[in-house]
């Protein structure tokens, strides 16, 4: 089963620049403590040693999750987008309904979500309502408190 991740050039460049980080600099770093950690001598009570060794696992695993994400990676260049429909990409205003208060957030893939950057995961049930919406299109979004009821204001495509 092979999955694709949508992703921007920036989400892409982010998650390399992070691979390149944990195969260069931290993989070292770990392999060296451990090293260091074994000249101190009786590995089953050395915590410098075990705590090295679960440090270098999860490098290992993150790095082999990169390493997929990247090939399986699907970059759309947002750049190139155009329209009124909400679409991977898209940064998209609209209002609560209810308490007129306006949001506007851009839709991205998964690893590059962050809401103090107004970045939503596509994954999200927010961005999964409004994928294929229009300008002027009310919907009904489930959150965890609830619903909200929003009005699409404007769809646009940037960087």
């Amino acid at each position: 089963m092979s999955t694709s991740y949508p992703m921007t050039p920036r989400g892409y460049a982010n998650l390399k620049s992070e691979l390149k980080q944990l195969t260069s600099i931290d993989r070292p770093a770990v392999v060296n403590a451990i090293s260091t950690a074994r000249e101190h001598g009786d590995l089953k009570e050395n915590a410098e040693y075990h705590a090295a060794k679960e440090q270098q696992g999860f490098i290992e695993g993150r790095i082999q999750e990169l390493n997929a994400k990247l090939a399986l990676a699907n970059v759309i260049d947002v750049s190139k987008l155009s329209g009124e429909k909400v679409v991977f990409g898209a940064t998209v205003t609209f209002v609560d309904v209810d308490t007129d208060e306006e949001k506007t957030y851009q839709i991205v893939g998964d690893d590059e979500s962050d809401l103090k950057q107004k970045k939503l995961s596509v994954s999200s049930p927010i961005a999964r309502a409004l994928i294929g919406r229009s300008v002027g299109d009310t919907l009904t979004i489930p959150i965890p408190k609830g619903r909200i009821e929003v009005e699409i204001l404007e769809v646009v495509f940037n960087i």
